[in-house]
């Protein structure tokens, strides 16, 4: 059809197409705002496709205590859902039972025997591991890093001039009323928050949120005071059965309840902002529970750990429970490696990748037959300054033990008293360890305070399985001489291959490193220079 230009149709016909071209003009503007923006969000995307991390270490806490591993006493929800919605770790181990060198351990990926001085309470830490930290490996990537509370300590950085705190910078402003008098005041969640809020908007986080409990002291009756029944908790079989244990342990789970508490708000933080998705979130502890027999032993409540990891973005399948054995040596490469940082070799940790691509439950690693441990000098608490020594190897049935100095008393002297003001130094002063010195010489206390306290053999082994208290050495029952025998050369092999420096010459460099807590000089012997 011909329409004249003078005509009312022709008029109509040309606004329709003048309509369509504005129309199509729009279209085309928007398609290419469209690939522009997404051109952006990809370009934003790849720095937010860096996970986030949340590191969550309480401090000593054995791995039996959480609600989700059946502690029936207290409720962990926080903890119950890393470990529901992600990965639970039936089988985590620390690499030292005492706070500062299993710290430097996690840190730095790397044994305990490996860090030098560092691998021993109050020490000075080498300014060489601070190439291995891999908070600092983070930033210089772009992440932004800070921490809470309890870091990498306690240890001095000053002593060999470190340029910066592992950690990053210290959140602490904000404080928060505890529920007992022992608790410290930090409102962890809260320093979360602001943390977040300063992180720029491109950048990925680090965040170590360290908190100082379940650490002793506790307020005495705390547990009890609130809605703790002390009727409910199971106590460990190296402990006598009493109310004054029953009421020491229920004061120690109202400390994990209350750190719980922070990490449901934390998580709650994430949530809200939208960052949950794509946040790694780790729950462990340091060591195990500050009783008489566990912390600062390399028994199964000294070692065994808990652990969860919660990464809905990046975790194949949740809601599996992995039994491989893991060392908490293995987080920091598995971090680096999620980064897109290489882990620098010196790292003796193994990364967790195949087991977060997995769909599997059960052992999903076949090269993971052993996790090792070991111990030096904890507090000085026996003549001469010296450590305690010890090495340990674990596999899915026993735990062997080398006390490489036999002689020494492994709680520390019972006629000379810590640095701290008590005997048996390396025992944390406690209702329940007053309860044992004061009946030491009963008929059904005395063997607690025995294991305790006393000296032990070279060897030691115990089935876990059948034994998960560490109550019957088997070393010198030759129905288990070959099992005996493949741990200790399984630990050989390992000490060699990762030089122990006791394993390659045979001798300590532990023996005459300083003791940094009131001696800021670094005088050797600490005793003497006290005095």
């Amino acid at each position: 059809m011909i329409f004249s230009k003078d005509s009312d149709h022709f008029s109509k016909y040309k606004n329709i197409l003048m309509s369509f071209y504005i129309l199509s003009k729009h279209i085309v503007i928007s398609a290419i705002l469209i690939i522009l923006s997404t051109s952006c969000f990809k370009e934003q995307s790849q720095v937010a496709g860096k996970p986030n991390i949340l590191f969550c270490i309480s401090d000593d806490q054995s791995w039996i205590h959480t609600s989700y591993a059946g502690e029936k006493a207290i409720s962990t929800p926080g903890f119950d859902r890393l470990a529901r919605e992600g990965i639970y770790f039936s089988n985590a181990f620390c690499a030292s039972p005492s706070c500062s060198p299993s710290r430097g351990s996690i840190i730095t990926g790397q044994e305990m025997w490996r860090l030098g001085e560092a691998a021993q309470l109050f020490s000075a830490v080498p300014k060489e591991l601070e190439d291995l930290s891999f908070p600092l490996l983070l930033e210089k990537e772009g992440y932004f890093i800070g921490y809470t509370q309890k870091g990498w300590a306690p240890n001095d950085f000053k002593v060999h001039r470190w340029e910066r705190n592992p950690l990053g910078r210290a959140f602490n402003e904000k404080k928060i009323e505890p529920p007992a008098n022992k608790i410290v005041s930090n409102d962890y969640a809260g320093n979360f928050e602001q943390f977040l809020k300063e992180c720029p908007a491109d950048k990925p986080f680090f965040f170590w949120f360290g908190s100082s409990e379940p650490h002793r002291a506790f307020e005495q009756n705390s547990g009890i005071n609130n809605g703790i029944d002390p009727e409910k908790i199971i106590v460990p079989e190296f402990l006598p059965d009493v109310q004054e244990v029953r009421k020491d342990i229920a004061d120690y789970l109202l400390e994990i309840q209350w750190v719980d508490q922070h990490l449901q708000k934390m998580i709650n933080s994430l949530e809200e902002s939208e960052l949950l998705d794509n946040t790694i979130i780790i729950y462990t502890s340091d060591n195990g529970m500050a009783f008489p027999s566990a912390k600062n032993n390399l028994y199964e409540y000294g070692i065994h750990m808990p652990l969860a990891i919660h990464w809905p973005q990046g975790i194949a399948e949740g809601g599996r429970i992995i039994q491989d054995l893991i060392s908490l040596t293995d987080l920091a490469p598995t971090l680096l490696e999620l980064a897109g940082i290489t882990p620098p070799e010196a790292m003796t940790g193994q990364p967790l990748l195949n087991i977060f691509n997995s769909s599997s439950s059960g052992r999903v690693d076949p090269k993971r037959g052993y996790v090792f441990s070991g111990k030096e000098r904890h507090t000085i608490c026996r003549e001469g300054d010296l450590p305690y020594p010890q090495r340990s190897a674990r596999d899915y049935q026993f735990l062997y033990i080398r006390n490489l100095e036999p002689d020494r008393w492994p709680a520390g002297s019972p006629d000379e008293k810590s640095v701290h003001g008590w005997i048996y130094g390396d025992i944390d002063q406690s209702p329940t360890m007053s309860y044992l010195l004061e009946n030491q010489d009963a008929k059904n206390v005395n063997p607690f305070f025995m294991m305790a306290t006393d000296r032990r053999p070279y060897e030691e082994l115990y089935d876990i399985i059948k034994d998960p208290y560490c109550l019957y050495n088997l070393a010198d029952q030759g129905i288990h001489s070959e099992d005996k025998m493949r741990l200790s050369k399984a630990l050989d092999a390992y000490l060699l291959r990762t030089e122990d420096p006791r394993a390659v010459s045979g001798q300590s460099i532990w023996d005459h490193f300083p003791y940094y807590f009131q001696n800021p000089d670094g005088l050797v012997p600490y005793n003497k220079a006290i005095e």
